[in-house]
């Protein structure tokens, strides 16, 4: 059975809901197994175990956030070029703009040799002020759906062998 991991990093819990909510969908597809794993206790031995990859992070100070930048910097060279061609998709949860950060995932998964799977998107909080960048994050319902079609699109391709 395939399996789809699903790395994510959140300190204010937008990135966490949109984690949780592909998670969700892409447990409701028969013929995937699917993990989550919060990027601080995920690593090599989970890329190699995982046959597709979903990476969701925000962007913080116009970059991955340091926890999943941190993910990424401890599992790539004992990754590299074991995991070339498989399907990768993100989502990056950013106060305004969030293009900084899906671009540095994007030329990681590109040193990976990953293939993209999904086009990447970003949920935008519109946090501008310091109390609301540091404020817990609710993720809406329609951008929920995003992440919920994303899961599941990723969980059945992966089990239809389409990746």
């Amino acid at each position: 059975m395939p399996k789809l991991l699903i790395v994510y990093f959140s300190r204010t819990g937008g990135a966490k809901q949109m984690a949780k909510a592909a998670f969700e969908a892409a447990q409701s597809e028969d013929g995937t197994e699917t993990i989550l794993k919060w990027a601080e206790d995920a690593g090599p031995d989970d890329l190699l175990a995982a046959d597709g990859y979903i990476f969701c992070a925000p962007e913080n100070l116009a970059a991955i956030a340091g926890g999943m930048k941190e993910f990424f910097d401890r599992s790539y060279y004992a990754v590299l070029g074991k995991i070339e061609g498989r399907p990768y998709a993100q989502m990056i949860c950013a106060g305004s703009d969030g293009e900084n950060a899906m671009k540095q995932t994007a030329r990681i998964a590109t040193g990976w040799r990953l293939k993209v799977a999904q086009e990447p998107f970003i949920i935008c909080t519109h946090a501008q002020t310091t109390e609301q960048i540091l404020a817990d994050k609710t993720i809406g319902e329609e951008d929920l759906q995003k992440c919920r079609e994303l899961g599941e699109a990723m969980a059945a391709g992966l089990a239809m062998g389409v990746f």
